[in-house]
């Protein structure tokens, strides 16, 4: 196994195929052909709910799984399209003022695509794949059921066969829409939508290992070409083209109007991919590398694009399917590929007999997944902040829409990582019998001392200086010394921000009779220092020592 996660660490291309062995054919074969039944007719529907016809979720099945493939270093992480990346596409669109079903909403979704993978490589360049997953699990949650709750209440008037309101924005409106129309709903419509939904929920617990898409989607198309229910008032999807997508060109016309739009998904859908690549990983297997994640992603988007897809994204339920069904690497991922280009080439003229209610009831099964009220409940009991971020984000969700959704999750996020990097990390020093100098409790109380020796527990730049300094200046004044010795051996990497407030601090101590020395400072930090007026005259007036007990005893008359 060493071995393995060696070459595989090592490995640019397919790295989840390093060491492919003859006998894990047939699992991955099987295991792509059961996650293709459920990812071929579910990304179908997401396409819906972005606004797009529905061979758009399934040429997003073809060259971003194929790239992932070759790229991602998740075993068995299916990449294709989810519902968040869906809503935010078709919240995308309308904020650039592009109109469903127009002539340009398919060229500019391109630009979409190309715009997501372009940023996911540059934030790749730029490392930026650890500070992205900082986004925390509050916010996330709100943006899901926000997404859950919004998704499954666009689907109301498929499922109902009353039309919908294209003004109607937001949970609340929409629903209100379609309740008003309640009267007039297609009998036929609502027993199949109801029938599709039962029969998917029932599948899933009691017969999880067959895939529900296909055999909801099956069933009406079945029930199309035999029992007339397009003659009954059900209608039915646009007509499916046959054949794969031909590479096209994205325009450039809308850029401006979509990077908004494209930054929000490209944080989300690297987000899913970690986060679904993070829960599928098997005990012994190489750990998840978030830059590595965010290279396939984008380089999957970039290819997609020229291809008509939607931005692609890993997707937990056809992932989970490709578990059950016993994937071992993205050789099953191929699969699923081939078997949507085989989809496209030969069934497309099938999938037109598909409802528009059974299409409707998989996108509302698939998105009602999403809502995790639990989650709010163990916020409220561990971190009542976490509540109430999670529960302002749904809410912003589901009034204003998903896009400020993920602006305020993103900034409650900055705000929550920015109050913990303020936080001081000062401790003071005791020393213990056997001479070695021990730091307490941040938070325990200063006794006091002097000589007064403390230590910072944390780097510090721009963001806790301020918070460190007033920490020391806080516990000087406790302890009355007026001599501090002031241990630098964790705090690296100097700046100019970082020096100016030390200046300040020992100008503010020397005019109240008490004297700061530094010891173990890091000696890049040491040289750093040097090349700064104050950090000469530290030097210079015998302030800077290796240990705190080189310094005490300089202190003593």
């Amino acid at each position: 196994m060493t071995g393995l996660k060696t070459r595989r660490d090592a490995a640019v291309l397919a790295p989840t195929l390093v060491g492919y062995r003859k006998s894990w054919l047939r699992s991955d074969v099987v295991a792509g052909l059961s996650a293709g039944a459920v990812v071929i007719p579910q990304a179908m529907a997401y396409a819906t709910i972005a606004d797009m016809p529905v061979q758009i979720g399934l040429y997003t099945c073809m060259v971003p799984m194929v790239v992932y493939a070759m790229l991602g270093g998740a075993r068995a992480v299916s990449v294709s399209t989810t519902s968040t990346i869906a809503v935010l596409t078709a919240s995308t669109m309308i904020g650039a003022g592009i109109a469903a079903g127009s002539e340009d909403a398919q060229t500019s979704l391109m630009t979409l695509t190309l715009l997501v993978g372009v940023i996911l490589l540059l934030a790749r360049v730029l490392k930026l794949g650890s500070i992205i997953e900082n986004i925390n699990e509050a916010t996330l949650t709100g943006i899901k059921v926000g997404v859950g709750l919004t998704v499954a209440a666009s689907q109301l008037p498929k499922l109902l066969g009353v039309p919908s309101d294209p003004d109607a924005t937001g949970f609340f409106r929409v629903v209100w829409s379609a309740l008003r129309q309640i009267g007039d709903a297609n009998g036929a419509t609502v027993l199949l939508a109801a029938g599709s939904i039962g029969a998917l929920y029932a599948m899933s617990k009691l017969v999880p290992r067959i895939p529900g898409p296909l055999v909801v989607v099956a069933a009406g198309i079945g029930l199309v070409a035999f029992a007339g229910l397009d003659g009954r008032g059900v209608e039915l999807i646009a007509e499916v083209p046959q054949g794969i997508p031909l590479p096209g060109i994205p325009s450039l016309d809308d850029i401006g109007a979509l990077i908004p739009g494209a930054l929000a998904i490209a944080a989300m859908a690297f987000l899913e991919t970690v986060s679904v690549a993070r829960g599928v990983r098997r005990q012994g297997e190489p750990q998840i590398d978030s830059d590595q994640e965010m290279l396939a992603n984008g380089v999957a988007s970039v290819a997609g694009a020229f291809f008509h897809t939607l931005p692609p994204a890993g997707g937990f339920s056809q992932t989970a399917v490709a578990l059950r069904a016993g994937a071992r690497t993205q050789a099953s991922g191929l699969v699923t590929a081939a078997l949507a280009v085989l989809v496209a080439l030969f069934l497309a003229p099938v999938l037109s007999d598909l409802p528009q209610a059974t299409l409707g009831a998989m996108v509302v099964v698939a998105t009602l997944g999403l809502v995790d009220i639990g989650a709010f409940a163990r916020f409220w009991r561990i971190n009542k902040l976490e509540f109430w971020i999670a529960l302002a984000t749904a809410l912003i969700g589901l009034t204003a829409g998903l896009l400020p959704a993920v602006a305020v999750g993103v900034l409650f996020t900055l705000y929550l990582v920015l109050r913990e990097l303020n936080r001081p990390h000062v401790v003071q020093l005791h020393q213990g019998a056997d001479g070695r100098w021990i730091g307490g409790d941040e938070d325990a109380p200063t006794d006091p001392t002097d000589p007064l020796v403390l230590r910072i527990n944390s780097a510090l730049y721009t963001a806790n200086v301020l918070a460190n300094v007033t920490a020391i200046a806080e516990r000087i004044e406790a302890a009355g010394a007026k001599t501090v010795v002031l241990d630098c051996s964790r705090a690296w990497k100097i700046t100019t921000t970082v020096m100016h407030h030390i200046r300040d601090l020992a100008e503010d101590l020397s005019a109240r009779g008490v004297t700061i020395c530094f010891v173990a400072v890091p000696q890049r930090d040491l040289e750093t220092a040097r090349k700064t007026e104050l950090g000469r005259q530290f030097e210079e007036s015998g302030r800077i020592f290796a240990t705190v007990d080189d310094a005490i005893g300089a202190s003593r008359p």
